[in-house]
């Protein structure tokens, strides 16, 4: 029970990781607790357009622990380049850490939903991806750009990010988004 009650604490860190999207109709930043919850609710209200036969179980299961590596490593704003390759290596020793709180076998488990989300292979794992990139894209779109103006994000640059995970996760939400992302880039919302 108390390896369960300290990892369950260490999890209230990711209340503290500051992301760089304002939640709708408010001044502060979100955090990445508050971002994993909406993926999750964000994948369950999309899945007739989810791949069929994805387990939606398993999606919700990635998407709370997709993120849980930025309680040591902090969040990076999802349009930056350069520099992946350490960043993944970061994330995975804090995982390995975090999920390392927990008895056998759940930590491993964890670690095992953590690692098919970062590879992108599975049905589940690539619609879970989609539904990540998606939402800070749905946000910006709803607060004219917020982030990309802030963080001086141009439109190429988010469609070269977002467009080849979505369209192989969701193909539909791409449909959704592309032309939004144009109407957004003709009124001048994002940074260059």
């Amino acid at each position: 029970m108390q390896q369960i009650i300290d990892f369950i604490l260490e999890l209230d860190k990711l209340k503290g990781v500051t992301r760089k999207v304002k939640p709708l109709g408010l001044s502060r930043y979100e955090n990445s607790a508050e971002h994993s919850w909406q993926l999750a609710m964000l994948a369950l209200s999309l899945s007739a357009y989810a791949p069929a036969g994805t387990d939606m179980d398993r999606v919700v299961r990635m998407l709370l622990v997709h993120d849980v590596g930025e309680i040591d490593t902090g969040d990076t704003l999802a349009f930056v380049e350069g520099g992946w390759k350490e960043r993944k290596a970061a994330e995975l020793a804090a995982v390995e850490r975090i999920f390392g709180l927990l008895p056998e076998p759940q930590g491993p488990l964890f670690l095992a939903l953590w690692r098919e989300f970062e590879q992108g292979e599975s049905a589940e794992s690539r619609y879970a991806n989609a539904v990540d990139r998606a939402m800070p894209v749905l946000l910006n779109l709803s607060n004219e750009g917020q982030s990309w103006r802030e963080n001086g994000v141009s439109h190429a640059r988010v469609v070269a990010r977002i467009a080849p995970p979505i369209q192989a996760g969701c193909p539909a939400l791409w449909t959704y988004l592309e032309g939004r992302l144009e109407d957004a880039r003709q009124r001048g919302w994002f940074g260059a």
